[in-house]
């Protein structure tokens, strides 16, 4: 009992100590640095107060008394904040600085206060396991920006700021992948979304390597920002990220403090609305009014750095070879150099030193369309001749123009319409370094600051100019742009190969990853537009500081561009001329004409072909059309006017496929990513018709330029016979609109329509739809797309099975095979099956047949039916029945029927009067047989004799036997009437030796 009674004496003493210890502390004054000042909400009568808020509430007595406030619309300048306790705007000290009034966050070494990164579960998965896959997906900093997450899920980075009075939100962003969806959208405080247009919402696509500034203005009170990211990710690849930096709000009243500057920046004097970055080989800690220099003998630091850097020891990545241009003797040699800025050590244990240079060899020839003029350089050959690059510039003859464009195919210095440039991922251009270099016979990637480096070669081309003779025709192609390249990789290296048209925006033709051998490829240009053409290598698209695979490289051998406006030439082609025999000027073609070799004349193609539009003059440039197409008036394009006839036998089918409808559409799935995003294809097909009749695939998820806003385009629309788009549903992600995106050309020629199974090496594969047991035969619809890719090197095909299925509407069903779902089971081919009544033939009069009614009241009904199970539509309607009288029909019966009977007796007569007169006949015939000389005088017959073993009997009487004859052979006899000229057979057997016959 004692020691519980001593811990409570010990408690009660320790209670009270702490009572008075509170009690003294409470009464000690407050001082500035035990509380902060700030104002109340504005009231209606727009004034405020200012208010004391205690750091630690209870701590001291004696807090400042509220006072008035400064007017609801004051603001301070840049570079300026609110001192509360005088309530004046007083300029930031050195080492910080201030946007007055907006905020800034250009630090990403952590998540900044006040943002969030939110994944959006998925909720729309088959499989219920899958709905924390997008957990670890997020907006992650990484010190100069922030990077979105690298799958499909949808991850918003969210903030949210009051704004005293009108402001705005600006930001830069890199956006580089089409799969990956990239939105920015606002919501005020209750939740309701601010009205964007699709410019404002949807962000477009960056070049490599360089950043785009994004700006919307904002309303007053509470804003909240997103910047949301989530796309369809088909396979294990993963998306390139949305990089983001440099956010600045403006409109918020004022800033009570500064902010200072960052580490690797500094604001040198008072007042500072920024800092700037430290010079290289400086550096800078947090708030700095200056930088301090690195001990450059043994540290480096890039500019904008925070630390000093220890050198390393100089190895084979520190340096990299180049080509001397060619001095006044016509030589070149190759050269060693270091990257600049060199940060490795020479002479230390483990330095590589730079490599001697190499022999001095002769320099390559001058590119086709060049000449050297006894310089050293190449100088592009004067308008109206040509070069092959070895020869001197010679004159194109009478009859011929000079075909412009560019060959480059020696890589001595690198052209005038050609720029090479390095990027930083998070920063800017890479200082001194090149991000191409030459190498004689091709050009290749450079060494870069580090791995994740974009290097970057642009040609420009300002437009395209056709020859003279094609100047004219429509829907042809202006030009194309040949390359051929290889790329050596030990990591994950890409190559982007992009056009900007016209400034507008730029669009990734193709992507090749990891290493490829030495390969070719084209892109063709239908529009006359100024246009760059954009190769972007990356060894990695990890976040790097350092070079460990500089050796992975991309190599260019020769890059050609046909009918560029400022272009050389390197030979001359053939032209139409002026049917004026005295002249020997070009003169352009009508469209669908070709040039004929032969009279230098404007020849019209023949009906139903198409004239092709590269490099092919005489009658060949007219390539005929498959089977059941035709070709528009400019010979520019084939297709089927939806009319098909198929003949088998003695049995011709006709089909009208325009009851089919001009476009088909079709929504297959749902299919489902690897973390479970539900997404569909649309396929849009038309069958039938030219230009006017094309389906078209467009993009919502993208800006629109100023042209196609105005003609209510999709920037990425795809207009040809056949497209597909990925398809997001709404609420798919947490969008609250159906996307479409990734929109891209199956088809764009029409190859023919034929019941055959193949055609041009298309193949139908009729095994991956369902048999059927009609009588028509299924047709075949092929097509083919001309743009090869990376995947499909010949191009992508498509076939549409058309099927007769009498049960269905006229329009039918579109359907793809079961077993790929995604239309194609290989990635290259694809394959549709349109069923439905309106693929069926046209009736004719051998699809029905006539039924006779009975007689009825005289009158009988004709009546017409199709026949069994009409496989059938359109043509020859059925008749109407008919009811004909039916008492003729009798009458002629009644008369068949009485002539019948009258001929029946009138036969039965005849026979038995021959008959009975036959009887006669022979019987007389035995009479006289009977009296006839009974010695045989006559001459002996045959049959006159006694047979030997029979005895003789005088005394018998004498036997008549006789051969009757037949009755077609009495009638004859009769009718002929001759006497004398006919007799019958009459056989006599006579008792006596010598017994006669007559024959």
């Amino acid at each position: 009992m004692r020691p519980s009674r001593w811990l409570l004496a010990a408690c009660a003493l320790l209670l009270c100590a702490l009572r008075r210890t509170g009690e003294a502390r409470a009464e000690r004054p407050c001082t500035e640095t035990d509380y902060y000042y700030e104002y109340t909400e504005c009231d209606s009568t727009g004034s405020r107060w200012r208010v004391a808020i205690p750091q630690i509430p209870g701590a001291c007595t004696g807090l400042p008394e509220p006072v008035h406030g400064t007017d609801c619309t004051f603001t301070c300048e840049a570079g300026e904040f609110l001192e509360m306790s005088a309530q004046e705007c007083t300029q930031c000290a050195a080492g910080s600085y201030s946007l007055g009034s907006g905020i800034r966050f250009d630090q990403w070494d952590s998540m900044p206060a006040g943002f969030s990164s939110l994944a959006t579960l998925l909720d729309n998965s088959p499989h219920g396991d899958d709905r924390l896959t997008c957990n670890s997906s997020a907006w992650v900093p990484l010190g100069n920006y922030l990077e979105s997450n690298r799958d499909e899920c949808t991850v918003s980075l969210i903030y949210a700021v009051h704004l005293k009075k009108q402001g705005s939100v600006s930001f830069e962003y890199q956006y580089l992948d089409k799969n990956l969806l990239f939105e920015f959208f606002i919501q005020n405080d209750q939740c309701q979304a601010m009205d964007q247009t699709a410019n404002e919402k949807w962000l477009k696509l960056t070049s490599h390597g360089e950043w785009a500034t994004h700006t919307v203005n904002l309303k007053s009170g509470t804003n909240i920002l997103y910047w949301r990211t989530g796309g369809v990710l088909v396979g294990s690849k993963a998306v390139k990220p949305v990089l983001l930096k440099n956010i600045q709000i403006e409109g918020v009243a004022y800033t009570s403090e500064c902010f200072p500057c960052k580490p690797g920046t500094f604001s040198r004097v008072p007042g500072s609305s920024s800092c700037d970055p430290c010079p290289r080989d400086t550096y800078s800690g947090h708030g700095a009014s200056s930088c301090t220099p690195c001990n450059t003998t043994a540290q480096y630091a890039p500019e904008g750095s925070g630390i000093c850097k220890v050198r390393p020891p100089c190895s084979r990545k520190d340096y990299f070879q180049i080509h001397t241009a060619c001095d006044s003797d016509g030589k070149t040699q190759v050269i060693y150099k270091w990257v600049e800025p060199k940060i490795c050590l020479e002479g230390v244990i483990g330095a590589e030193t730079l490599p001697p240079s190499g022999e001095r060899e002769p320099c390559p020839p001058c590119n086709p369309g060049f000449y050297n003029n006894d310089t050293a350089t190449c100088s592009p050959c004067p308008p109206g001749t040509y070069s092959d690059g070895i020869k001197a510039c010679t004159r194109c003859p009478a009859g011929t123009e000079p075909s412009l464009g560019y060959k480059y195919k020696w890589w001595n210095v690198l052209p005038a319409n050609i720029e090479t440039s390095c990027f930083n991922v998070g920063n800017s251009k890479c200082d001194n370094m090149n991000g191409w270099e030459v190498a004689g016979d091709h050009i290749q990637t450079g060494a870069g600051h580090s791995d994740n480096d974009y290097l970057i070669l642009i040609i420009h081309i300002p437009g395209f100019k056709l020859p003279t003779s094609m100047s004219s025709n429509s829907g042809t192609e202006f030009g194309r742009i040949t390359f051929e390249f290889e790329m050596v990789c030990k990591t994950d290296c890409e190559l982007y190969f992009m056009m900007d048209v016209n400034r507008k925006s730029t669009t990734v033709v193709e992507l090749w990853e990891g290493s490829k051998t030495r390969q070719s490829y084209t892109h063709v240009m239908n529009k006359n537009a100024s246009v760059s053409y954009t190769w972007a290598f990356q060894r990695t698209n990890r976040s790097s500081d350092v070079r460990h695979y500089v050796h992975d490289v991309a190599r260019i051998y020769s890059i050609s561009v046909s009918n560029a406006v400022d272009g050389v030439s390197s030979e001359c082609r053939p032209c139409a001329l002026s049917t004026q025999p005295s002249s020997s000027l070009c003169v352009p073609c009508s469209p669908g004409r070709y040039i004929d070799t032969h009279t230098s004349q404007c020849t019209e193609c023949p009906a139903n072909t198409l004239l092709a539009s590269h490099d092919t003059l005489g009658p060949d440039a007219c390539r005929p059309c498959g089977p059941a197409s035709k070709s528009n008036k400019e010979h520019s394009l084939c297709f089927s006017d939806c009319h098909f006839t198929h003949t088998e036998g003695n049995v011709t089918l006709s089909f009208d496929f325009g009851l089919l409808g001009s476009v088909g559409s079709l929504m297959n799935g749902p299919s489902f990513t690897s973390k479970g995003t539900k997404y569909f294809h649309q396929f849009n097909i038309s069958l039938c018709g030219g230009e006017g009749h094309m389906a078209v695939c467009a993009d919502n998820v993208t800006d629109l330029s100023d042209s196609q806003r105005e003609k209510g385009e999709a920037a990425n629309a795809v207009k040809t016979f056949i497209c597909q788009s990925t398809i997001i549903p709404a609420n798919g992600q947490g969008f609250h609109t159906a996307l479409s995106s990734q929109s891209i050309d199956l088809a764009d020629t029409f190859v023919g329509a034929t019941v055959d199974s193949t055609l041009e090496g298309i193949r139908a594969s009729p095994e991956l739809f369902p048999k059927t047991s009609k009588k028509v035969p299924d047709v075949h619809f092929y097509y083919r797309s001309l743009a090869a890719t990376s995947s499909c090197e010949a191009g992508r095909s498509a076939v549409v099975t058309l099927r007769c299925n009498p049960e269905r509407s006229s329009k039918g069903e579109l359907a793809v095979p079961s077993q790929c779902t995604a239309g194609t089971c290989d990635g290259c081919t694809f394959h549709f099956l349109w069923e439905g009544s309106g693929a069926c033939p046209t009736c004719t009069e051998r699809d029905y047949h006539q039924i006779e009614g009975a007689c009825k009241g005289g009158n009988q009904d004709l009546l017409y039916v199709w026949n069994e199970q009409k496989l059938c539509v359109g043509g020859v309607p059925l008749p109407e029945k008919r009811t004909l009288p039916c008492e003729s029909m009798d009458f002629w019966i009644r008369l068949g029927a009485g002539l019948g009977a009258f001929f029946a007796v009138l036969l039965i007569s005849l026979t038995c009067y021959f008959w009975e007169k036959n009887k006669r006949l022979e019987y007389r015939y035995s009479r006289l047989v009977m009296s006839a000389n009974k010695e045989c005088e006559m001459p002996g017959a045959d049959s006159c004799a006694v047979m030997e073993g029979e005895e003789y009997e005088g005394e018998m009487e004498d036997e008549v036997v006789y051969t009757k004859p037949s009755l077609l052979g009495k009638l004859k006899a009769i009718a002929s009437k001759r006497n004398g000229d006919s007799y019958e057979n009459v056989q006599l057997n006579s008792s006596h030796p010598k017994a006669l016959v007559w024959s």
